[in-house]
């Protein structure tokens, strides 16, 4: 998923001559066929990811576009103010281009696990949030980058994970994808609902429930903020249950943004909701990026195992 990302930049840039990279500590040879042909939009400063910024929202006050590149943690935590002062109070049409977001970097520790890094980008003005499943999907979201007078944090997972959208779908900022209708089943179906690789959990779950004779649906928003929330309510109005699935704190992410969302439109009406993600813990173990999703329950397996004793306590 990054190479597509990254990969997409130059080929941008070749169609918009607006489209400026600018990286941060990275591989030197990243980009380098950019860098060769466009020397002039092509930068990689050092370990400032601050500066960067800076520079980015300078670029785009000049009519540049900039795609800004590094590791999720250090393009939101460590310059949270100058995204939200020099980038968004502007409303600067800056991309944010955040490697690893989640537990991807599980081996280095809690220093480079981004699990908060939708809360706090969906918490400023101006600030759109697009998480795509895979990389095909990425491919999409790019395509659409160049259209958007916002900023835009785009949250990358690993890489090589299984491709669950669909092409005929496509991607429109803002709107969320039916990947899975509910089969005939028992009762009123279950929304699953995911971003990123969290959306590949759920329908993994979707399967395994399916097979028990529970009928689901499976909502994917690649898009955080601005919420879809005309697809979200219009399913979860005849849920008997709503399940929210990312690589993320379950605060301030996508399971608070769809409680928000069903709280303030389906008032006195609003179906039992459960989030799977990260809890309100930083994560001192250890591992492979697999390892700490399953101890989280972020795994198809323990997500279908919440969805049926939420169903039928103690059954």
């Amino acid at each position: 998923m990054r190479l597509t990302c990254i990969n997409r930049i130059h080929d941008l840039a070749r169609r918009d001559e607006r489209v400026v990279f600018v990286g941060s500590d990275l591989s030197p040879g990243l980009l380098s066929g950019m860098k060769e042909e466009f020397p002039d939009r092509h930068y990689m400063e050092g370990v400032a990811e601050a500066n960067i910024i800076g520079l980015a929202a300078g670029l785009a006050m000049e009519g540049y576009m900039p795609y800004v590149n590094t590791i999720a943690t250090f393009i939101t935590r460590r310059c949270y103010e100058q995204v939200a002062i020099d980038v968004c109070l502007h409303d600067l049409p800056v991309r944010l281009i955040g490697n690893g977001g989640g537990v991807v970097y599980a081996p280095l520790g809690p220093t480079h696990l981004a699990v908060e890094d939708i809360a706090i980008m969906r918490a400023l003005p101006n600030m759109t949030i697009v998480a795509p499943a895979d990389a095909e999907e990425m491919t999409r979201v790019m395509d659409t980058t160049l259209d958007w007078p916002h900023p835009i944090y785009i949250r990358l997972a690993k890489g090589g994970d299984p491709v669950v959208t669909r092409a005929p779908d496509g991607f429109a900022i803002g709107k969320a994808i039916r990947l899975r209708e509910a089969a005939g089943g028992r009762g009123a179906p279950v929304l699953l609902v995911g971003t990123g690789v969290g959306t590949t959990q759920a329908l993994g779950a979707a399967e395994r429930l399916e097979a028990d004779g529970i009928p689901c649906h499976v909502l994917h928003m690649p898009t955080v903020k601005p919420l879809d929330v005309a697809a979200l309510t219009g399913l979860a109005k005849g849920a008997r249950l709503v399940v929210t699935v990312e690589e993320h704190t379950v605060i301030g992410g996508l399971g608070s943004a769809v409680t928000d969302a069903l709280v303030e439109r389906l008032d006195g009406a609003v179906p039992r909701i459960r989030r799977v993600g990260i809890p309100d813990a930083f994560v001192h173990d250890y591992g492979s990026q697999d390892h700490l999703l399953q101890s989280f329950g972020i795994k198809p397996e323990p997500i279908a195992a919440l969805v049926r004793e939420t169903l039928h306590p103690g059954g």
